[in-house]
């Protein structure tokens, strides 16, 4: 059996699961109107989806350490696109909604397995092809959801957004499970797990909500952040909690995941605001603003390949540290942006970032799961994917409360630009461990999970 498929299964599993992160974003407003229902509803549309993938994430990845790959991987997709779609025959919007966190919960597990699977596909010396195969389509869902929706909207239907997920299932299961040994049937979680996802449900939602109100109603509603901090520290006190915190506190863990949250949200910024500027600028037409976007995902496809090959040769820190800092150029290129900027101005500097994504994404990724112990796997992938979703969630609502306080001028995006470059900055200066350099050891054929 060609163990490759399985890595190919793993990328489109991540790349639906991503992209469904952010396709909904062009659908809002189809259902807003089919439902009857105001912008505040309908964005538990998309928050729906989000909170699960936060609250479930730690306590999936847990209980994946404990159940055979192919028994995962077959529950997690053929559940994702079960839930895929009940949200597509939703009769209104309370159904909906329920269905997108049904849908988050499955993607929670998805994407807290597909390290897991990718790591145990191939050989320790191509570990870092595999993995950035797989982290490139993942980022790349996420940057091209709003243009498939919109092409999907417009030829089928906003139902069939949820609805081509089903076959899309149907295949990575086929394509996944014969590579897989069969291992230990899931057994449901126990009461540990269900407080333990209670605990992160509620800082997640919290947060969510801080987040979603500033974005809508301005940053004084971020205040109410810090009422998350009791459910971390409950979290913290279950025994539960303690092999994540040694996990991510051991010499190495903690900067692939503060810089892999820092990127994410400076991406994110970025994608979210720079759409508007020309929008509001009127230097490009809606087809015009798609096609300047997917600079930075064609650049990401373009150079995400390659940075595995580069990580198995030169080793993933190097080729990660690399790929944060041309994130960072690319963000300061986009400093001076002025309201005459058209999309020749900005899809060059877009495409400077996007190719640093690429160079970061799965040497990052290759990086921490080549330093987490084997019995851990799935919770270094829970956790990776957490930083993740933390990242995607905080750099919209960043970026709208910097953007905000100039009363949504060129000053304010500059602000918010310069914050989203503080952040990629950031996301180098987390790959500086001075205990990961002294002790770490490269994600190359030496990997400490070598065979």
């Amino acid at each position: 059996m060609n163990r490759w498929r399985l890595v190919a299964a793993a990328g489109i599993a991540v790349f639906m699961a991503q992209l469904d992160v952010t396709v909904v974003n062009v659908v809002l407003p189809t259902i807003e109107h089919e439902f009857g229902t105001g912008p505040s509803v309908a964005e538990w549309v998309v928050l729906g989806y989000v909170l699960p993938l936060i609250a479930l994430t730690l306590p999936g990845g847990r209980w994946l350490d404990q159940v055979g790959h192919r028994a995962a991987l077959t529950f997690s997709v053929a559940g994702f696109g079960a839930a895929s779609a009940a949200v597509g025959l939703a009769p209104g919007i309370g159904w909906l909604i329920g269905a997108r966190v049904l849908q988050g919960a499955f993607a929670a597990l998805l994407l807290a397995l597909v390290p897991v699977l990718t790591t145990v596909a191939v050989r320790p010396e191509m570990r870092g092809r595999a993995m950035a195969v797989v982290m490139t389509l993942g980022p790349l869902g996420g940057v091209t959801g709003p243009a498939v929706g919109g092409l999907v909207i417009e030829r089928l239907g906003w139902s069939w957004i949820f609805f081509l997920n089903v076959p899309v299932s149907l295949l990575v299961i086929a394509a996944g499970r014969p590579a897989l040994a069969a291992g230990a049937r899931p057994r449901p979680p126990g009461r540990a797990r269900l407080a333990e996802t209670a605990l992160l449900g509620g800082a997640a939602a919290t947060l969510l909500l801080a987040l979603s109100l500033s974005a809508g109603h301005g940053p004084a509603w971020l205040a109410l952040a810090p009422a998350a901090v009791p459910f971390a520290l409950a979290w913290r006190r279950l025994p539960d909690s303690r092999p994540v915190r040694a996990l991510v506190g051991s010499p190495g863990m903690a900067g692939p995941h503060l810089a892999l949250a820092a990127e994410m949200a400076a991406v994110m910024s970025v994608q979210f605001l720079i759409p508007f500027h020309l929008q509001r600028s009127g230097t490009a037409s809606p087809a015009e603003i798609g096609l300047t976007m997917l600079a930075f995902p064609a650049a990401v496809l373009a150079t995400g390949p390659a940075a595995g090959a580069l990580a198995d040769r030169a080793g993933a820190r190097a080729v990660a540290l690399a790929g944060a800092a041309a994130v960072t150029a690319g963000l300061v290129l986009l400093l001076p942006i002025g309201a005459g900027w058209g999309p020749a101005d900005l899809a060059w500097r877009l495409a400077v970032a996007g190719a640093g994504a690429g160079l970061f994404a799965g040497p990052n990724q290759a990086l921490a799961m080549a330093r987490a112990p084997r019995d851990l796997l799935a919770t270094t992938g829970a956790t990776t994917s957490l930083a993740r979703q933390i990242g995607v969630a905080l750099g919209p609502a960043l970026a709208t409360a910097t953007w905000s306080l100039t009363g949504y001028g060129v000053p304010g995006m500059r602000a918010a630009l310069g914050a989203a470059a503080v952040l990629a900055a950031a996301s180098v200066l987390a790959q500086l461990d001075p205990r990961a350099l002294r002790t770490a050891t490269p994600p190359t054929a030496t990997e400490r999970h070598g065979a």
